[in-house]
């Protein structure tokens, strides 16, 4: 998938949530809910890696980050409980729209 598709994929997951809203923050989509950040997209400049990050629900983040490739602790957030996920072509979308959700709670 090209990143423009990988975006308007994490766009529909993230806003098909009651009262959620897009704005751009730091150059890249963030989501919200009463103007609480609970995900976002961003291209990662070096690598040009797909990625989105949100909060991971409780207990879950060390979890996750054992599992490896796709998911990864994501710079300044992650030591605030969130997680990091590669999103491509071969990403499990309704595993996305899980995390997001709880993400969004």
């Amino acid at each position: 998938m090209r990143v423009d598709e990988l975006e308007t994929r994490a766009r529909e997951v993230c806003l098909a949530f009651p009262e959620a809203i897009e704005k751009t923050t730091w150059g890249h989509p963030t989501f919200r809910v009463r103007d609480r950040i609970f995900a976002s997209f961003a291209v990662d400049e070096e690598s040009g890696r797909a990625t989105m990050t949100m909060k991971a629900p409780p207990g879950e983040q060390e979890v996750l980050l054992a599992v490896g490739h796709p998911f990864f602790l994501p710079r300044y957030v992650g030591s605030k409980g969130w997680i990091g996920v590669v999103v491509d072509s071969g990403t499990d979308w309704s595993e996305i729209a899980e995390l997001v959700e709880e993400s969004y709670r």
